[in-house]
């Protein structure tokens, strides 16, 4: 198929319709939804008459048909249901200034993706969906929380998809799933009317790709300065796509293959790093074996901590609108114990997590004073089997009891119920505490032809870096992307 950039050409030049890419499109996803369920929800009638409709007005991404992510991406009148049993009716009162971006940009919205319940998984799995299979191999997962983003690209329904990363939510399926995967600098892409810092602005919008160019393209189109924001990063004025192809070969690179938790790395992302390392060097880079300068385990006990007390604000809110308490039975086990652990957290540990997220930053930010970027594998192992067990049985009945615990021991359950999924990708979330850009590229492929990715991670404003240097492995004809058969 070809990328977004290209399809929007192809609807300037009059060579092809925008009512027939969606058209296509919606065809597209009839066939191979079935099998893979990574579309929940179509407008197909809205999404032909808003392309019939439309008029030229130098879009960049003109008729491109578009996905968005179900979960934290509304437009008026479509589902907004998180993914969750207790939001399954509720309907979205406005547009996201994002996804008005998006519309702006020339996109056509068809549908929306699935995605875990409030995203706090790094598969998709919600209870009220099912869940999504990776079109590489339908036996495994696409990943998540952009799942469905993921398995809708690897499958070609789309040329782009939107997605959202948290903790990796974007690069995490983009590895498992063999596709670009890049989130941007905090304060980089629209935000708001009412979410200005979600997550603490550890999340972020942007999308899954199959081009460096349609990265640099949707940079263009959606980076912004909002007065209003919490956060905001300067413009890269020079523009994104026109500066994609001057890559400074005097880069510093520093490397690892430690995970930042302790946790074990498989062979196969080594080898997918250790590979990228081989190319830079033939390349000219200067490449240096470094180990991470934060304290992982750390990063991730403030990341759960805040996702806890976010958790039990999101919920207050739910409450309030359904007008009665919530229950166990209302949510999946993993929400009601992030829910319950939230409820405990005190608002002096909460102010000093957020402190000590800025001393990461800061400390990162010494770090790129020595090394422009900084390789690792994007996942430790491909993905995991729908059949296997993230969670074993003895501690789901902990989780089932998590009301009786204290604070320090409901904490400690998150970490732990959450330690078998970390392993598969303790290497994404610091950019999310740290705010700084981080790429997933397509590489590598395992023995059992299962997708692996590396990652670079960039200083905050610097995604130009990290889009140089995915061209650089684009143009010697370096990712691996799947050609569908299975439709």
């Amino acid at each position: 198929m070809e990328d977004a950039s290209r399809q929007s050409e192809l609807v300037r030049k009059g060579a092809v319709s925008s009512s027939d890419l969606v058209e296509a499109a919606l065809s597209r996803i009839e066939q191979g939804n079935s099998k893979l369920n990574a579309v929940t929800y179509l407008r197909s009638d809205k999404a032909l008459k808003e392309a019939k409709q439309l008029t030229d007005h130098g879009q960049p991404f003109l008729g491109v048909p578009i996905l968005l992510k179900g979960l934290g991406q509304r437009l008026t009148d479509e589902p907004a249901t998180a993914s969750s049993r207790l939001l399954k009716n509720t309907v979205a009162d406005q547009t996201d200034f994002y996804v008005q971006a998006l519309q702006k940009a020339g996109f056509i919205v068809i549908g929306q993706t699935n995605a875990p319940e409030f995203g706090f998984k790094n598969i998709t799995d919600p209870t009220l969906y099912g869940s999504t299979r990776n079109p590489w191999n339908l036996d495994y997962y696409s990943g998540g929380s952009s799942g469905g983003a993921a398995s809708s690209m690897a499958a070609d329904f789309v040329s782009i998809a939107s997605g959202s990363d948290g903790g990796g939510s974007i690069r995490i399926p983009s590895s498992f799933s063999s596709l670009i995967g890049l989130k941007p600098t905090r304060g980089r892409i629209p935000v708001g009317p009412t979410d200005w810092r979600t997550w603490q602005g550890a999340s972020i919008s942007f999308a899954l790709t199959r081009s460096i160019r349609d990265n640099a393209h949707l940079l263009d189109a959606l980076q912004v300065v909002q007065p209003a924001a919490a956060f905001t990063t300067p413009l890269y004025e020079p523009g994104f796509f026109s500066n994609m192809d001057k890559l400074d070969r005097n880069l510093t690179i520093a490397y690892t293959t430690k995970s930042p938790v302790g946790t074990e790395v498989s062979d196969e992302a080594k080898t997918a790093v250790d590979d990228a390392v081989d190319f830079l060097r033939s390349e000219g880079f200067h490449v240096e074996e470094r180990e991470n300068p934060l304290d992982g385990k750390e990063i991730m006990r403030l990341y759960y901590l805040m996702n806890a007390g976010e958790t039990a604000a999101m919920f207050a809110d739910i409450e309030k609108g359904i007008g009665r308490p919530t229950n166990i039975q209302d949510m999946e086990l993993m929400s009601w114990v992030i829910y319950q652990a939230g409820k405990l957290v005190k608002a002096g540990e909460y102010s000093q997590a957020l402190s000590k997220w800025d001393i990461a930053s800061y400390q990162m930010n010494q770090f790129h004073q020595d090394y422009d970027l900084y390789l690792t594998p994007t996942t430790a192992y491909p993905a995991p089997k729908l059949t296997d067990q993230l969670i074993g049985s003895e501690l789901i009945d902990q989780m089932k009891q998590v009301t009786s615990l204290n604070a320090a021991e409901r904490q400690q359950l998150i970490y732990d119920a959450f330690l078998p999924s970390l392993a598969l990708s303790p290497f994404t979330q610091q950019a999310n505490l740290t705010g700084e850009p981080a790429i997933s590229l397509p590489t590598h492929l395992t023995k059992n032809g299962l997708p692996l990715g590396i990652q670079f991670q960039a200083a905050k404003g610097r995604e130009i870096d990290l889009l140089r240097i995915g061209r650089l492995f684009e143009k010697h004809n370096l990712f691996h992307f799947l050609h569908p058969t299975i439709f």
